[in-house]
C-alpha cells in the first residue's frame, strides 16, 4: 500500500500541505498549555486536592454542570508537573527519534506518532468523565501527546528534500507550523467556551489524528527521503522518444528532472571528494571523531545558550497564567470575589491572545532563515555564459555561514533580553509585547542553532549533535517545575525575582556569538595564509617557462586575482 519514492515525488505538494496542517493541529500543541490548564481546572482535574481551608481556593464552574470545582495552589503545582513532563518529552525524544529515523525512515515513526497522539486524546476524554478518580491519567496522556507530536514534527523535516530550489522555504514552513502549534489549544478553548462538551472535543480530536495515520499510510513511502546531494530524478527514454532534460543546479544540490512517461529515483553514492569553500575539489580527509565535535568549545557554549533559552521559554509558558493573575490581584491572599472573577476573565483573555500570536512563527521562521542565508549566493563559483570561464566565489562559504550565525544569535539574544525586561513591567497590556518577543525567540533559536551546527560540524554529526543538544536542554528545562513551586510558595505568586534571575542568566547567551566572532577571526587569518601560499605557488609556476612568455604572462595578471 505504501507508494514508491517516484510516486511520493509526484504527491510531494499534497504531502507538504497536509504536513503543515498536521503540524499545526497535532505536533507541539502542549506549548499552548495556558489554555489547556484553564479547561482542565474547569473540568475538575485534581480539584480533590483542594479543601475549603486551603491557602488559596477559587471556584471554577464547569461548562457542562452546575457544580463548582475548587482550585488551589496544590492543583496548580501538580498540573504544572504534567506540563513539565510533556514539554520534556517533546525536546528529549529528538535524539532517539533521530537514530530510529536514520534506520527505519519517517513512515513507521509517523504512523507511531499519530497513534500515540490519538491515544493521548482518548485518555484525556476518558479522564474527564470522573476526574476525581482518573485525574492521574493526565500524566500518561501528556507523555503520549508529547512523544506523538514530536514524531510528526521530526518526520516532516525530511520532506523538504523533495523540493529542490524551494527546499529552504518548505523547511521554514515546517518549523514555523511546529512552533505555531501552540495556537491549537487556545482555538480549542474557544470551542469549549462556546458550549461544546470537553469530552466531545477530545474524542473528535482523536478521530482527526486517525486521519493523519491514514494519510501517512497512503502517501508516505517506506524509503527515507534522500538528501538533496544524493538524489537524482532520472528518466528512462525509449529510442525515438522526445525526452527533454532540464538540469537545475542550486547552491548546495543538483537535481536532474526530466519529463517522461517513465520516471525512477536513484540514489548516488557519496563521492570520496568534497568541495572546499574556495571551489577546489580535494580528496576528503577523514571526518573528525564525534568526541572532538562534542567536546569543542562551540558546542559547549551552544549547550549553555540553548539550555538557558529553553528554560526561559518553558518557564514562561508554564507559569504565564499565574503571572497574569498576579498582575490583577497583586498577591492579595484573600481577594474579593469580584477581583477573582476579574482575574479569571483577564487570564482567559490574555492567554487567548498569547495563543493566537503563536501563528507569528509562520512569518518569523522564514525571517531568521533569510538571515542565515544572507549573501550565500556569493559563496559559489560564477560561470560566464559568453566565455564559459568560471570565476572563484567572492566569499568563503564556511566563514559566511559563521558570520550569519553570529548575527542571528545576537539578534535572538537581544530579543530574549528585551522579553525579560518587559516581563518585569507591572502592566497587563504591555505584556502583549512580551508575548510577541517570546514567540519570535522560540521560532528563531532552533534555526540559529541548526545553522551553526551545519556551518561548523561534519554533516554526519549534525543529527546526533542536534539531538544531544535538545536532550540536554530538556533536562535543564526541568528546573521550571521547582521554580514554579518556589514562586507559588515562598514568593506568594510574585514572579519578579525569578524573572530578574532569568534575565541576568539570559545575558550569558551573548558569550556564544562572542566566541564565534573570535573563531571567525581565526578562520579569516587561516584563509589569508592559504591564499598567500596558493598565490606564491602560482607565481612560481608562471616563472618556470621561457623568460619572454613568463614576462608576458606575469605582466598580464591582475594582482587582485592572484
Amino acid at each position: 500500500m505504501a507508494p514508491s519514492l517516484s510516486q511520493a515525488f509526484r504527491r510531494r505538494w499534497w504531502m507538504a500541505v497536509t504536513a503543515v496542517i498536521e503540524n499545526l493541529l497535532f505536533s507541539a500543541v502542549l506549548l499552548g498549555w495556558g489554555s489547556l490548564l484553564i479547561m482542565l481546572k474547569n473540568e475538575g482535574f485534581y480539584s480533590h486536592l483542594c479543601t475549603e481551608n486551603g491557602t488559596e481556593v477559587h471556584a471554577n464552574r464547569s461548562s457542562e454542570e452546575n457544580s463548582a470545582w475548587l482550585s488551589c495552589v496544590e492543583q496548580e503545582e501538580i498540573l504544572n508537573l504534567g506540563f513539565t513532563i510533556g514539554s520534556f518529552i517533546i525536546s528529549a525524544a529528538t535524539l532517539p527519534l533521530g537514530i530510529l529515523m536514520d534506520k527505519y525512515g519517517p513512515r513507521p515513526l509517523r504512523l507511531l506518532g499519530s497513534s500515540c497522539f490519538a491515544f493521548s486524546m482518548i485518555l484525556i476524554a476518558v479522564a474527564a468523565y470522573d476526574p476525581s478518580v482518573l485525574s492521574a491519567l493526565i500524566f500518561i496522556a501528556v507523555s503520549f501527546n508529547g512523544f506523538g507530536g514530536i514524531c510528526l514534527t521530526f518526520t516532516s523535516l525530511t520532506l523538504p528534500n523533495m523540493f529542490g530550489n524551494v527546499r529552504s522555504t518548505i523547511l521554514s514552513l515546517m518549523i514555523g507550523s511546529y512552533a505555531s502549534s501552540a495556537v491549537t489549544f487556545p482555538g480549542v478553548k474557544l470551542i469549549y467556551d462556546a458550549g461544546v462538551s470537553f469530552c466531545v472535543i477530545f474524542w473528535v480530536w482523536a478521530g482527526l489524528a486517525c486521519l493523519v495515520f491514514l494519510n501517512c499510510l497512503v502517501n508516505w513511502p517506506v524509503e527515507p527521503f534522500p538528501d538533496p546531494e544524493q538524489i537524482s530524478y532520472a528518466k528512462k527514454v525509449k529510442p525515438g522518444s522526445d525526452g527533454v532534460t532540464d538540469d537545475q543546479v542550486t547552491e548546495d544540490q543538483r537535481y536532474t528532472h526530466v519529463t517522461s512517461e517513465e520516471q525512477e529515483i536513484s540514489k548516488k553514492d557519496l563521492s570520496d571528494e568534497h568541495i572546499h569553500s574556495n571551489g577546489v575539489a580535494v580528496q576528503a580527509q577523514g571526518s573528525p571523531p564525534f568526541r572532538r565535535s562534542v567536546c569543542s568549545a562551540i558546542f559547549l557554549w551552544s549547550l549553555i545558550t540553548m539550555a538557558m533559552t529553553q528554560l526561559r521559554i518553558i518557564f514562561f509558558m508554564g507559569a504565564m497564567n499565574k503571572m497574569l493573575e498576579f498582575l490583577v490581584t497583586h498577591g492579595d491572599p484573600n481577594p474579593p470575589e469580584q477581583l477573582v472573577l476579574e482575574a479569571d476573565e483577564k487570564v482567559s483573555f490574555y492567554s487567548s491572545i498569547f495563543g493566537t500570536l503563536q501563528l507569528l512563527c509562520l512569518v518569523t521562521c522564514p525571517l531568521i532563515g533569510y538571515i542565515m542565508d544572507w549573501k550565500m549566493k556569493e559563496c559559489v563559483e560564477e560561470k560566464n555564459e559568453v566565455s564559459g570561464e568560471t570565476s572563484p566565489p567572492k566569499r568563503d562559504r564556511k566563514i559566511q555561514k559563521l558570520t550569519n550565525a553570529i548575527r542571528a544569535f545576537i539578534f535572538t539574544n537581544l530579543l530574549l533580553v528585551g522579553f525579560g525586561i518587559i516581563s518585569l513591567i507591572d502592566n497587563l497590556p504591555v505584556q502583549v509585547v512580551s508575548f510577541v518577543l517570546h514567540t519570535m525567540v522560540r521560532g528563531f533559536i532552533h534555526s540559529c542553532c541548526g545553522g551553526l551546527y551545519a556551518a561548523v560540524y561534519p554533516s554526519n554529526h549534525f543529527g546526533t549533535l542536534t539531538g544531544l543538544q535538545s536532550l540536554v536542554s530538556a533536562l535543564f528545562a526541568l528546573l521550571q517545575q521547582p521554580l514554579f513551586v518556589y514562586m507559588l510558595g515562598p514568593l506568594k505568586g510574585d514572579p519578579y525575582w525569578i524573572n530578574i534571575g532569568l534575565l541576568l542568566f539570559s545575558i550569558l547567551g551573548f558569550l556564544l556569538p562572542g566566541y564565534l566572532f573570535y573563531h571567525r577571526r581565526q578562520l579569516v587569518k587561516e584563509r589569508k595564509v592559504r591564499l598567500t601560499e596558493q598565490s606564491a605557488q602560482e607565481m612560481a609556476t608562471l616563472n618556470q617557462p621561457a623568460n619572454g612568455s613568463a614576462k608576458h604572462l606575469s605582466n598580464g595578471l591582475d594582482p587582485d586575482e592572484v
